[in-house]
């Protein structure tokens, strides 16, 4: 077992003090956005014995474990993540196995260089991803019915987006939904922005249901997003509610803090919200153009006091487990690796022959595949681990 020195992220709509206050420490009175607990290449958690993702290449079938191994390659399949949103992130799509692989190979034949702003994929893998919340946390996630999206733009009584009403009332439901997204992401942000300064002040006027398009627009005055945030779904989730995204499916969160995990790609399409690369074609080819409901987890009961959360992917399962004083040891032994994240109390990891960790809000460990681990105290504990392979 390895305890887990982590790299903050200091992202511009990361707040100041979600993270800070978690952990136990002082704001630097800077953002801190994302906590990254794993093995990713660009941030790789830190270890006694080295960077994680050079422990693991090292000896990937003892870390991983055989199946993991043969399945994902030397690498740690999963990142798990503490985030925290103060302000909006960009609104955002990824891309499926199939269609990131073939980005990856015609951008790596077009010679553009990973790390370039106007590079889609930088690697060849899918990134479905579980937000499971800490304190309430909103979103959007998934189109709307075309009609409902059609009675929300319409009701905030501004003449210039009628067009795009027409377009999501005038067709078969995907063939509306991607009418009006397409035509809202090409009309640019020169045009566009006095439209979307009227619709953001009338969301204003109005509130109730329009009023996280207000908020959106604040920290994004004159975005197209902003209008193409209205043909999505706005989700709130309570604490230990959870949210799973796969492949195609629209969604931006808007605030809250929470774990997230994912599979260990950064491959991201962006529909706005956003002053990075956004590339329309492309993303109008990954985007999935149907109503989808967003399916909020409360996460089924598993045995020893665990929570299971239900996620569509190989490359992760995510696992809360309360622990409670005078109960246990609990028994979280994996055939897989492992990351255990500590959210709340105070707890004692054991692992192998007599390896302990106390470990407190925000902290972290892992545990190669097979080591009989056990767990103890009064707090809750995240586990991230690989469905067994």
């Amino acid at each position: 077992m390895d305890r887990l020195t982590n790299t903050v992220r200091p992202y511009a709509w990361g707040s100041p003090t979600a993270l800070p206050t978690l952990l136990g420490e002082e704001p630097t009175g800077e953002p801190q956005a994302e906590m990254w607990i794993g093995a990713h290449p660009g941030a790789p958690s830190r270890t006694p014995r080295g960077p994680l993702d050079a422990v693991i290449a090292a000896a990937p079938e003892t870390e991983l474990g055989p199946g993991v191994a043969a399945r994902f390659g030397p690498r740690l399949p999963f990142l798990l993540k503490l985030l925290a949103a103060e302000e909006p992130l960009s609104l955002q799509v990824h891309p499926d196995l199939d269609r990131a692989r073939e980005g990856y190979a015609a951008e790596e034949e077009a010679g553009v260089p990973v790390d370039a702003p106007e590079r889609t994929y930088r690697d060849a893998s899918d990134k479905p991803e579980l937000i499971c919340a800490l304190t309430p946390f909103e979103g959007l996630c998934g189109f709307r019915e075309p009609l409902d999206a059609a009675r929300l733009l319409e009701g905030l009584g501004v003449e210039a987006l009628e067009p795009y009403v027409e377009l999501l009332r005038g067709h078969p439901a995907p063939d509306a939904l991607r009418e009006a997204l397409t035509a809202i992401l090409q009309g640019g942000s020169g045009v566009l922005a006095p439209v979307v300064e009227e619709a953001s002040a009338a969301a204003g006027r109005l509130g109730g249901e329009w009023a996280y398009l207000a908020g959106i627009a604040r920290h994004h005055p004159g975005d197209p997003g902003v209008i193409a945030a209205a043909l999505l779904h706005h989700v709130r989730l309570l604490p230990g509610e959870a949210l799973f995204l796969g492949a195609g499916v629209p969604h931006a969160y808007l605030h809250g803090l929470g774990v997230e995990i994912m599979a260990n790609s950064d491959n991201v399409l962006r529909c706005g919200l956003t002053s990075k690369h956004v590339d329309v074609p492309e993303l109008l080819r990954v985007v999935r153009f149907e109503p989808t409901p967003p399916a909020v987890q409360r996460p089924s009961a598993g045995r020893e006091g665990a929570r299971e959360y239900a996620a569509a992917t190989d490359a992760f399962r995510l696992d809360l487990h309360t622990v409670a004083p005078g109960g246990g040891p609990y028994d979280l032994t994996s055939r897989t690796a492992q990351v255990l994240l500590c959210t709340q109390g105070s707890v004692r990891v054991g692992a192998g022959a007599g390896d302990v960790e106390i470990l407190g809000p925000g902290r972290s460990v892992y545990v190669p595949a097979g080591e009989h681990t056990t767990v103890t105290g009064d707090g809750d504990v995240f586990r991230a681990t690989v469905p067994v392979v």
